[in-house]
């Protein structure tokens, strides 16, 4: 199996000039799946902090860069939507956030707002016990004792213990960002959801300033204020 990605066939999510090279990093197992950025591409192509995949590794083995509040050692490490990447030398901090396109951001953050991440819930589940088990977004998952919390809704994990410290739950007059599609980056409220009787995804109405547009339920992603970038 090879370990580059042709820069041509990346996803349209991944921060890197596809023209720049025939060959970029790919992105190691874990979470996400195939949107997971590496690493490295953020240290490197994004940051400007390293150079090299030596200085990259190099820095990752000072324990000093954390993904979600754990140290990382791996610059193939898959980085994708709402992680939280902290430089603690540097006392950075970065919210990783979908931008016009669908092309991932970092979007600044203060130390306290990098302690917690957003995730969507896109399963749920009885496990033995009697407990509910969250699926995210990037694959993880959860045990929750709120059981109110349903597919689709958003939660805040806390990076520290993993608990659920806030609840979003997905609705009509929620605040939404469409993470993928043609409105990808744009922010609103939702008007209507158009529950369809078939196997095609729902339609969601998304109410803007002075318009509103359409697009898919998988799409969608309910946010609070202070994950638009305006809490920096």
């Amino acid at each position: 199996m090879t370990r580059h990605q042709k820069r041509l066939s990346v996803p349209n999510s991944w921060p890197v000039e596809r023209k720049e090279g025939t060959f970029t990093v790919k992105a190691g197992a874990g979470p996400h799946g195939e949107q997971g950025v590496p690493l490295l591409i953020i240290l490197r192509d994004v940051l400007g902090y390293v150079d090299s995949k030596k200085e990259a590794r190099y820095a990752l083995g000072q324990d000093s860069v954390l993904v979600n509040g754990e140290p990382i050692s791996d610059e193939q490490r898959p980085i994708g939507m709402f992680d939280i990447i902290s430089f603690v030398e540097r006392e950075e901090f970065y919210r990783v956030f979908p931008d016009e396109g669908g092309r991932l951001s970092l979007t600044p953050i203060d130390a306290d707002s990098a302690g917690s991440r957003l995730g969507k819930v896109t399963g749920k589940r009885q496990v033995p016990g009697g407990d509910t088990q969250l699926t995210l977004h990037d694959g993880t998952s959860l045990i929750a004792k709120d059981d109110s919390i349903d597919v689709n809704d958003s939660i805040v994990v806390s990076n520290e213990d993993k608990d659920v410290v806030a609840h979003f739950p997905y609705e009509e007059g929620a605040l939404v960002t469409a993470v993928a599609g043609t409105h990808a980056g744009d922010i609103g409220t939702i008007d209507e959801i158009q529950v369809t009787a078939s196997s095609s995804p729902n339609n969601v109405l998304v109410e803007r300033d002075e318009d509103r547009f359409e697009t898919i339920e998988e799409y969608v992603v309910v946010i609070d204020e202070n994950f638009t970038g305006d809490d920096e």
